[in-house]
């Protein structure tokens, strides 16, 4: 077994363990390596942390994937690919950057039921599920082990109530989706119904829930992945807009808050 097949099967296995696998969303190689230093077993790419490296409101695909690579190489961990919606409407072609995200070396990858533009949108139900329906060929017909998350984005954005994302993740893990995601869910009571009307892996960020929640009382209803999206890199650009601004007032006591030298360099190379 090769070393991608290695992290495939690794991969999959951490979402049987007994605690729900955490899986931090770095946005380039050295946050991967300061992850991987830290201990975490597997890593996740955020789309949004790579637009906010790269200064636009969006990615393209080429922008993700390269970024994929670059994260992939960084450490021997798992990584699972953020694709958005593939890039793409029809099933066929958003189903290509499974395959695409495979080649980058990652072992796991999410599509989205969502059309991010200046108005989102969501699929209709049918063309959703024949999106994923497609992913999942693609993965199954991979040469090493791949892990496809499915979403149900409506209610994130407000476009669908907890019920229709339930509708959607059934329908997904119906034709073979692996993990099942649906973002916007804030309290451990919404997040207990979506595991309760499920019977494959629910995937919980907690970008956008709860603060409070804990790893234990998400364990406790069953969730067995716990993901930020891109909220590190928004964590990152709070510290650095409030040293920034300071600094622009001629003040630099934020230099007692940064990490030492030592503590970052123990993590690369």
């Amino acid at each position: 077994m090769n070393e991608q097949a290695n992290k495939g099967a690794r991969f999959r296995q951490l979402h049987e363990g007994p605690a729900p696998l955490l899986l931090p969303n770095p946005w380039d190689a050295g946050s991967a390596r300061l992850l991987a230093h830290l201990g975490f077993e597997a890593l996740a790419t955020t789309s949004l942390g790579v637009a906010n490296v790269l200064g636009r409101k969006g990615v393209r695909a080429e922008d993700v994937l390269d970024n994929c690579r670059a994260i992939c190489a960084a450490t021997p961990l798992p990584v699972n690919a953020d694709l958005e919606n593939g890039f793409a409407d029809d099933p066929a072609t958003a189903a290509k950057t499974i395959a695409a995200a495979h080649a980058c070396g990652a072992v796991g990858g999410s599509i989205e039921d969502i059309v991010v533009e200046a108005a989102p949108r969501v699929y209709d139900f049918a063309l959703a599920v024949e999106r994923i329906h497609a992913a999942v060929e693609v993965a199954r017909a991979l040469p090493t082990p791949f892990v496809l998350t499915a979403r149900a984005d409506g209610l994130l954005h407000r476009l669908g109530d907890i019920d229709d994302a339930i509708r959607r993740l059934q329908a997904f893990e119906k034709v073979g989706a692996d993990v099942l995601y649906a973002p916007g869910l804030r309290t451990l009571e919404e997040m207990q119904t979506v595991v309760r009307a499920v019977n494959r892996p629910l995937n919980v960020v907690m970008g956008f829930a709860d603060p409070g929640i804990t790893l234990e009382d998400l364990g406790a209803i069953g969730v067995r992945r716990v993901s930020i999206g891109g909220a590190l890199s928004r964590l990152a650009l709070r510290a650095f807009l409030d040293g920034a601004r300071e600094m622009r007032a001629g003040r630099f006591g934020f230099v007692r808050d940064i990490a030492s030298l030592a503590e970052v360099r123990d993590a690369f190379e």
